[in-house]
């Protein structure tokens, strides 16, 4: 099943599930809980799946991108942490930052799981019941301030405003029974940058759950982005980086594309 979440022309916010032929009829319910389709024709603006209460990233996890970074294969997931306000809605701007100026901000393709249920303790076996639906992410990154601006924390250059695309749709698991074999890539201006497959994770979606909720709550509607495989443009030579007017689009098999223009960050005063 495919979920989707429109805000209509009152402003009201509301889930909708998304049938083969491109339409969608109303959920009613509580989407972390007990829901049901209405039947009810919906539409309006798309926005990401969800509005996260974390978001909760992980570096370095895929096998050829260490390798073009530079880095040693990590002996424990490398987390950090996006605002949850930098989400961004598919077909929406990621936009280039100006008032903390960055000019090497990049593109990662990456599998977004989303938690459908308290999730603590969880063993690697159980994980993926705690699954509501997975769904396409950019993780971009201003890779100035992650390197160089950022007090040697990421978080500054992965938290700008709009950093955080997500969509177009929530997968739910029947669909996806195993996430680590899936396709996925980044085209940027109708060329492929990145072109790979989930299965080479170095930590795998239900190794990822357990260490998260390790000692740790992962409340209903947390978002964990999975990482990116190598073809980052910061790896490339020379290299590459999303100017204004690119247009940028990630795609994972069985879930879709997500598509931002990019523009720059209009400032003032």
């Amino acid at each position: 099943m495919k979920i989707v979440r429109y805000e209509q022309p009152d402003g009201t916010m509301v889930q909708a599930v998304r049938h083969d032929d491109g339409s969608a009829t109303r959920i009613e319910g509580d989407l972390y809980g007990e829901w049901t389709d209405t039947g009810v024709p919906v539409d309006g603006r798309l926005l990401a799946p969800v509005h996260p209460v974390d978001i909760l990233c992980i570096g370095l996890n895929y096998r050829h991108h260490a390798e073009e970074s530079g880095a040693p294969i990590p002996k424990y997931p490398v987390l950090f942490m996006k605002n949850s306000a930098a989400v961004q809605h598919p077909g929406e701007p990621v936009v280039l930052p100006r008032r903390l100026r960055s000019d090497q901000v990049d593109y990662e393709c990456e599998l977004a799981v989303v938690i459908g249920k308290p999730c603590h303790n969880v063993s690697r076996d159980q994980a993926l019941d705690f699954v509501l639906g997975y769904t396409c992410a950019n993780d971009v990154s201003a890779r100035d301030w992650q390197k160089d601006f950022g007090g040697s924390q990421w978080c500054r250059g992965k938290t700008f405003a709009t950093f955080c695309p997500l969509g177009p749709c929530l997968v739910t698991p029947d669909e996806i029974p195993d996430p680590n074999a899936l396709k996925i890539k980044t085209i940027l201006n109708g060329q492929v940058m990145q072109d790979w497959n989930t299965n080479d994770m170095i930590f795998d979606v239900p190794t990822l759950i357990e260490f998260l909720s390790g000692s740790t709550i992962l409340a209903p509607g947390t978002v964990i982005l999975t990482g990116t495989p190598h073809g980052v443009g910061m790896a490339r030579q020379p290299p590459v980086f999303l100017q204004d007017g690119d247009t940028v689009s990630i795609e994972i098999e069985r879930i879709g594309t997500l598509t931002s223009p990019v523009i720059e960050e209009s400032v003032t005063g």
